[in-house]
């Protein structure tokens, strides 16, 4: 495996300006210590990578010196910008997680461009919050970690539970959620579990999920009112905060030509940093509002962990 190291370290004292190398940069909660850049936010270290340095001489015909691109730190061994929001860089003692991919061009109103003509920023730059503090300088290794989004899948049925029927339902979120991930190049682990329509069992495996930090909970099946079907009254007392419209505009949606999908009782929410989703049984159910998840999932994602990606 190749080596990701830092080439550079930098500093400038005022926003969109040069910034010069420095032997050793201080990382705290707000950013880099005596940089422009840094506060309360979500950009405050910013990354740009030697080789994107590299081709842009190339396009440029000339030198270019690290920190004119305005990064705090110069990489060489890593593509950053093909890095997601979520993973984790760790220097020394100093860990950051990425926020962002790029950024919007100041054009004219800023040094870097009135000097260099063109900036690579935008495309190839990435920004990082501070995670743990720490000291970085020129030679510091790199290690990389890109985020795993954790799933649990779990199926109320007390029939499949027994073996009595194939739980189709089930795999076919596994199948939908795999593919999105997978389209979006992230990695992603799933896990599945078919369980009776017991309370109790549910509640166990929703707080577990909860504690270790799971990403997204998606339930099916227990969505209606009959009475072996629990999911809804033992999900919602657990939930910070519910998610609404998306569940409201897929009962409409499909409610519209098939009264019976307004029936569903499904809900969404928050349980700590994990979402959860109840989706009624069926496999065309399942389908019908797994598109519309699909569609806000990772978003929200990035919400519960801060992450600016406007």
């Amino acid at each position: 495996m190749k080596t990701i190291k830092v080439v550079s370290v930098n500093i400038s004292e005022q926003k969109g300006t040069i910034k010069k190398p420095v032997d050793m940069i201080c990382i705290n909660k707000m950013g880099v210590e005596n940089d422009a850049h840094a506060g309360d936010w979500h950009r405050q270290i910013s990354l740009l990578g030697k080789e994107s340095i590299e081709k842009f001489e190339t396009v440029l015909g000339r030198k270019i010196e690290f920190g004119e691109f305005a990064e705090n730190i110069t990489t060489e061994g890593i593509t950053l910008y093909k890095t997601k929001p979520g993973d984790k860089l760790f220097i020394g003692d100093v860990e950051l997680e990425i926020t962002q991919i790029g950024k919007k061009c100041h054009g004219d109103g800023c040094e870097i461009f009135s000097k260099v003509g063109q900036c690579v920023m935008p495309k190839e730059g990435i920004f990082a919050k501070v995670i743990k503090n720490g000291t970085v300088k020129a030679g510091d290794e790199i290690k990389y970690l890109p985020q795993v989004i954790k799933i649990q899948i779990v199926t109320l049925s007390d029939r499949a539970s027994k073996g009595e029927y194939q739980d189709k339902s089930g795999p076919k979120i596994y199948e939908m959620i795999s593919d999105y991930y997978k389209s979006l190049d992230m990695v992603h682990f799933i896990d599945h579990q078919v369980i009776p329509d017991d309370a109790l069992m549910l509640k166990d495996i929703l707080l577990n999920a909860r504690d270790e930090m799971y990403d997204v909970i998606i339930t099916t099946g227990g969505t209606g009112i009959g009475p072996r079907d629990i999911t809804i009254e033992t999900v919602q007392p657990l939930l910070d905060k519910e998610i609404p419209g998306i569940m409201e505009m897929i009962r409409m949606k499909y409610g519209q030509e098939k009264p019976n999908a307004l029936l569903s009782r499904g809900v969404a929410g928050v349980m700590g940093q994990t979402l959860i989703y109840t989706l009624p049984g069926s496999v065309k159910a399942v389908d019908e509002y797994m598109k519309e998840i699909l569609k806000t999932l990772q978003h929200l994602i990035y919400m519960l962990h801060g992450i600016d990606i406007h």
